[in-house]
């Protein structure tokens, strides 16, 4: 048995980053960049105004009560004019006039002529003006020549939002990893549409590992359920690997029965066993191998928390890895219900998150915890993690937190205390 970092950290040596493709900014929502992206202009790209008012000139600050011919009007999208040495109108994100320096916001001026198409032809001033106001200074949101995203950033609608102001077109993004799913057991039902026969229930783990895996980024290309034999295995198994598969989740047949036939399946294949049985719960029996010149193998328990946990904390640092992201960062929050986890596995426990009256993240781990239970998983907000020496966890201890999903940040749930199941 290893422990938990010391088994994904051989996993994620074993790994490289996968190649890289030019990506429309369009649809690069969820994709990781492969290499920086580097501003083309400056972003605003010339001074603009911030507010509907007048544009002038105020050097010298320019004293209440005094007056402006207005020579001009300049709307957002008007090309530069000059200001001829006198106010313009202008709207907000139109061009300062050359020559202009500040904005006086049309509310603290008193209109006192009017042309005869309806601008305005004189203003005075309700307060004094000074040099510098209501102006976006071209550059101050972005330097011409500034590194906007890094590499190994998920695009998200923040990022896409910024490339499209800057007009970039096209980026660099990793390849989504290939991921094929296998499912076994006699007694799975892969047709929701079917009557359960004597003995069957119905797929959950291969549904959830498509959801899961695909809202992270990876290609779900494939996911199919076989029986309880070596040889339905390896045949799905060989139609991964020569599909192109980077990376293979099967669930179930990996602990120590009968019909675990997994890891003498694999080793007949050839992969090289990185790492069987860790000490987690719930997922201990989980393998971990490496098809030479070929994709990566993360066989699961059957047990669905024993697949939730595994996705989450080894699948998803293996898609950050195969996409050039950094490891996760540690999240933390205060435990509202004190644990007595068993010495040296890590353990990995559904909960609710609350803000307490001094603002603080309070974790309450749900009561059931047994890994056949999904429903206390659906009502749950996060993983609370102990690690192997956490020994009596009181309340108020500090505890790292995981999110539900694969790659999302933490949602801060709506469940109370005593609703959790």
């Amino acid at each position: 048995m290893i422990a938990y970092h010391a088994a994904i950290d051989r996993i994620l040596a074993s790994l490289t980053v996968l190649p890289s493709h030019p990506c429309a900014v369009a649809d690069a929502c969820g994709r990781v960049l492969a290499e920086p992206v580097i501003s083309p202009l400056a972003l605003p790209s010339f001074d603009h105004a911030a507010m509907d008012g007048y544009a002038l000139h105020a050097s010298i600050p320019l004293a209440e009560g005094s007056e402006h011919r207005v020579c001009g009007s300049q709307a957002a999208g008007d090309a530069g004019s000059a200001a001829d040495g006198c106010a313009w109108e202008i709207m907000t994100g139109a061009r300062i006039p050359s020559g202009l320096d500040t904005v006086v916001p049309v509310e603290r001026t008193e209109l006192i002529e009017a042309l005869p198409d309806g601008k305005p032809g004189r203003i005075r001033l309700c307060g004094e003006v000074s040099a510098g106001q209501n102006i976006r200074y071209a550059g101050t949101d972005m330097a011409l020549g500034a590194r906007v995203l890094a590499a190994g950033e998920c695009i998200g609608a923040p990022q896409i939002m910024m490339l499209s102001a800057l007009g970039v077109a096209r980026v660099e993004v990793i390849r989504r990893p290939r991921v094929a799913l296998i499912c076994t057991g006699k007694e799975l039902q892969a047709d929701p549409s079917q009557p359960l026969g004597d003995g069957q229930i119905y797929s959950s783990n291969g549904p959830y590992l498509v959801a899961a895996l695909g809202r992270a980024g990876a290609d779900v290309f494939s996911c199919e359920t076989v029986d309880d034999t070596a040889i339905t295995y390896v045949q799905a198994l060989q139609r991964a690997v020569s599909a192109g598969a980077d990376l293979v989740v099967s669930t179930g047949a990996v602990s120590m029965g009968r019909y675990d036939f997994v890891p003498d399946a694999l080793r007949r294949f050839g992969a090289a066993l990185l790492c069987h049985k860790v000490a987690m719960r719930p997922g201990k029996p989980l393998l971990a191998a490496r098809v030479p010149d070929g994709p990566m193998i993360l066989a699961l328990p059957g047990t669905p928390m024993a697949v939730a946990a595994g996705a989450r904390f080894f699948a998803a640092p293996m898609l950050r890895a195969m996409t050039g992201q950094g490891r996760e960062p540690v999240l933390h929050a205060a435990l509202a219900t004190a644990q007595s986890p068993k010495a040296g596995f890590r353990h990995f426990l559904r909960a609710n998150l609350q803000i307490d009256d001094g603002g603080r993240l309070q974790a309450y781990v749900n009561q059931q915890q047994q890994p056949f239970r999904i429903q206390p998983f659906v009502a749950a907000d996060v993983w609370v993690v102990l690690g192997e020496d956490a020994g009596d966890c009181a309340v108020g201890s500090m505890v790292e937190i995981a999110s539900l999903e694969l790659s999302s940040p933490l949602q801060i749930g709506v469940h109370s205390p005593g609703s959790a199941p």
